[in-house]
């Protein structure tokens, strides 16, 4: 998958591992993702967390016959962090035909809990260009 020139190369993200029933996405620490006082921001959490879902939700349909949206994400943010990486995991727990249902935990590299992240993924039938 290219991530060159999207929002998750902005943000330094890197696929670890790219399965169907898990995801774990790494993103620094650092000014790309601070908010102004020099914390990570729940925003760069939030694209993680989405980022990661999508993926998951990507390589579980045809990708020739679907497409895949992001519908709704929620976000606890429950520890602070300045500096380093974190690493979103994301583990399916519901794989729908028209909704998928995603679970993200993002850890720091002491395998600390971040933030915790619920997201549900559209299934679309692709439109045949006229």
């Amino acid at each position: 998958m290219n991530l060159k020139n999207t929002l998750m190369d902005a943000l330094g993200m890197e696929v670890l591992i790219s399965e169907k029933d898990k995801v774990e996405i790494k993103m620094p620490v650092d000014e790309r993702t601070h908010q102004p006082m020099g914390f990570l921001h729940g925003g760069a959490s939030v694209a993680l967390a989405e980022s990661a879902a999508s993926l998951g939700a990507y390589l579980n349909v045809d990708p020739k016959t679907k497409q895949i949206f992001g519908i709704e994400i929620n976000a606890n943010h429950l520890k602070s962090k300045r500096s380093g990486w974190v690493k979103g995991v994301a583990i399916p727990l519901h794989r729908g035909r028209n909704t998928m249902v995603w679970e993200i935990k993002i850890f720091d590299e002491e395998n600390q809990l971040i933030s915790i992240s619920r997201c549900t993924i559209g299934v679309v039938e692709k439109k045949t260009p006229e």
